[in-house]
């Protein structure tokens, strides 16, 4: 498993993909954050700059996951992975892994907004680490959404159209919540992905929420691995 994720962020850095879109993701978070604090009522803190962010992973996580199995499949090497002396989780979770670290290699590089809060003003703390546990936890719910899209084809494309779908379509869960009532509203409302990301981004630790993102990336991961299981019956 480990050997997998390692063989899959020296894939991720050894190409200039990695770095495009790191930057990418760099410029609007750092576009959200410079408008989060400008302005008469402007606060020493990340929300600003958090929420927002959320719908940059509806198409950040699909290009960083839709190669993992996608190519895979279409160099024919996936068949060959198989039949290592692997189990089908340990090749899931080892991609899953490589998603996750290159995840969490890009949000380390926006500590340095948090430098600036401490610099010019006296932010709280708990917001700030709340926040970012709720965007690594957010972060890793879309990458487990795009590794189940890209093993479920071998076009890099359609995998990244496939998972952006599903993605904007849970993100946009939470605004049908607000259009409904009743039973149906809370039902859009718990299966929302951004729904239970605003507690973190005010500084409320929820159990519920944190359970949450912890079950459903559990869930897809495990349809990632029943849908390789799978492919030894065709």
């Amino acid at each position: 498993m480990w050997t997998i994720a390692w063989k899959e962020l020296k894939s991720y850095f050894g190409s200039p993909m990695a770095y495009i879109i790191g930057a990418v993701f760099l410029a609007l978070t750092g576009y959200f954050f410079v408008q989060s604090i400008s302005g008469s009522f402007a606060e020493a803190s990340i929300r600003g700059w958090l929420l927002p962010s959320t719908f940059v992973f509806v198409l950040w996580s699909p290009v960083i996951t839709m190669r993992l199995f996608a190519e895979e499949q279409k160099l024919g090497t996936l068949e060959l992975l198989l039949t290592a002396p692997l189990r089908d989780w340990e090749v899931v979770l080892g991609k899953f892994l490589a998603s996750l670290g290159m995840l969490i290699g890009t949000l380390s590089l926006t500590v340095f907004y948090v430098m600036l809060l401490f610099w010019f003003g006296q932010p709280d703390g708990g917001p700030l680490l709340t926040g970012y546990l709720g965007l690594l936890l957010y972060g890793a719910a879309t990458l487990a959404v795009g590794l189940l899209a890209s093993s479920l084809t071998g076009n890099q494309i359609v995998a990244s159209v496939v998972s952006f779908g599903a993605l904007l379509l849970l993100t946009l869960t939470d605004q049908a919540a607000q259009a409904t009532t009743g039973l149906s509203a809370q039902v859009l409302q718990e299966l929302s992905l951004t729904s239970h990301f605003t507690d973190f981004a005010r500084g409320i630790l929820d159990t519920n929420n944190l359970m949450y993102y912890v079950t459903f990336t559990a869930f897809i991961l495990f349809l990632t691995v029943r849908t390789l299981e799978s492919r030894r019956w065709r």
